[in-house]
Order: structure tokens, then sequence, then C-alpha cells
């Protein structure tokens, strides 16, 4: 069975797809990007700024399945410039225990929607 997750903690999608989807025990989150989920602003500060809403997206659609970070067991990284990595990878590390961290891989990509410079999903189980 197919449930759908959604909140307005994050933004709402921008196209035909969910902000989540739960089958069994598993969350599939669509990629989430900085637009802040109260004003819908689209916030391109800087990198660090970025990916901390990015998170602090996840972190909503996570929590709305009753989840945290630490049942995610798979993320992927869209990144517009690998130059980025490093300050993504900061920011991405504060949310995860170095012993528990997912499995992961980070991809460069030629652009992403809105031209944002970080788009991450997850994966999570219960």
């Amino acid at each position: 069975m197919k449930k759908i997750v959604t909140t307005t903690k994050a933004p709402a999608p921008i196209g035909p797809y969910n902000q989540a989807v739960l089958t069994g025990n598993m969350l599939y989150t669509s990629g989430q990007i900085a637009i802040h989920p109260e004003t819908g602003d689209l916030i391109l500060d800087d990198i660090k700024t970025e990916t901390e809403l990015v998170m602090q997206n996840l972190k909503a659609v996570l929590n709305e399945a009753g989840m945290t970070f630490e049942n995610v067991i798979k993320t992927t990284i869209f990144l517009s410039d690998m130059n980025n990595f490093t300050e993504v990878n900061a920011i991405y590390g504060n949310y995860f225990d170095d012993n528990t961290a997912p499995a992961r891989e980070t991809v460069a990509v030629a652009a992403l929607p809105k031209f944002v410079n970080v788009e991450i999903s997850v994966i999570a189980v219960q």
C-alpha cells in the first residue's frame, strides 16, 4: 500500500509529484531544494544557507512521516558544481552521526530545477 506524505513545513511540489511516499516501512522523499516553505521564496544566498534549508525541508518531511535522520538509509545529492562539495558535505554532515550515516552518492549535473545549486533526496526505513 502506498501512502502520500505531505507537510506544510516543507515546500509544496512544483510539479506532478509528492513530497514523499511511504510504502510499508520505507519512505522515499522527492528531492528537496532551497525553497522556503512559508514564503515559497527560493533562497540562494550562498551554498551553505542553501544546503541548510534543503536539510531542514527534508527534516520536515521525515518528521511528518514519524521519522528522523536516524531512519535514513540512503541519500542522493545532486550538485550543479562539484566545487561546492566540501561546503555541502559539511552542512549535510551535521545531520548524521558518522557511525550510523547512510549510504550516499553525490552527482554533478548540468542543471537543477529553478537553477538551484543543490538538491537532496533520501530513503528512510522505520
